[in-house]
Parts: structure tokens; C-alpha cells; sequence
């Protein structure tokens, strides 16, 4: 596997951290804390850039580490899928069992519209 040696973090005050690093060719944005109204804004800005830098090819979001997750973050879900789709390249999101993460994702039904994978290596091997 191979991993590019660019790793961008953006580290700020709102409780959510993300890297974005590129392995295999694939664009993976990668978020840790907390998905709430405060910090929605940080996802959203880094998944469009990792979206811009995809050009139009897959782009990864792994979630498994996210430990809160709410209805301001699961519209910004949807609205990076809707984005990927415009784009030509499909959103892959990596959930995990990451109770606080799925559990949202299904009770909603939105697991029957995220392309969901439990592992990033799933998401990598993915077609279409």
C-alpha cells in the first residue's frame, strides 16, 4: 500500500481534528472527535478539499474514530455524497462498529443511501 508523504492536519479549538493523506491514489480525510454543530464546519471543509483533490476519483472519509455524532453531521454527510456524486467520484465512509457514528447513520435509514465500509481497507479495495 502505498501511502503519499503529504499528511495535512487541520487541529482547530472546535473538538475535531482531520488529516487528509493519500494512499494508493485515493484521497483519505480522516476525522477524530466530535461531529456537532461547533465543529460541523471543520468536516465539511476538509471532506470538500479532500472532494477538490479526488478530482472526480473516490474519496474516503473514515469516521471510526468520531465519538459524537449528530443530525447537523449527518447532513453533512449526505451533503458530501450528493458533492462526490456531482463530481463523478463516489464518497466512501468508514464506520466501523463505531457505535456513536452508525447508530445515527441507521436509526435515520441513511445507511441504505452512504456508501458505508467497516474497514479503510474495504473502502480502498471498493469499485465504483
Amino acid at each position: 500500500m502505498a501511502v503519499s508523504e503529504h499528511l495535512d492536519t487541520e487541529r482547530p479549538a472546535s473538538g475535531l481534528e482531520t488529516t487528509r493523506q493519500t494512499i494508493d491514489g485515493t484521497v483519505v480525510v480522516k476525522a477524530v472527535g466530535e461531529v456537532d454543530p461547533e465543529s460541523v464546519h471543520v468536516l465539511r471543509i476538509a471532506v470538500g478539499t479532500g472532494l477538490t483533490e479526488a478530482a472526480g476519483g473516490p474519496c474516503i472519509l473514515d469516521l471510526t474514530q468520531v465519538t459524537f455524532l449528530d443530525s447537523v453531521g449527518l447532513t453533512a454527510l449526505v451533503d458530501a455524497t450528493k458533492r462526490a456524486e456531482q463530481r463523478g467520484g463516489p464518497l466512501r465512509i468508514v464506520v466501523d462498529a463505531n457505535r456513536p457514528v452508525i447508530r445515527p447513520i441507521e436509526i435515520t435509514g441513511l445507511d441504505d443511501v452512504l456508501r458505508l465500509y467497516h474497514t479503510l481497507d474495504e473502502a480502498l479495495r471498493a469499485t465504483g
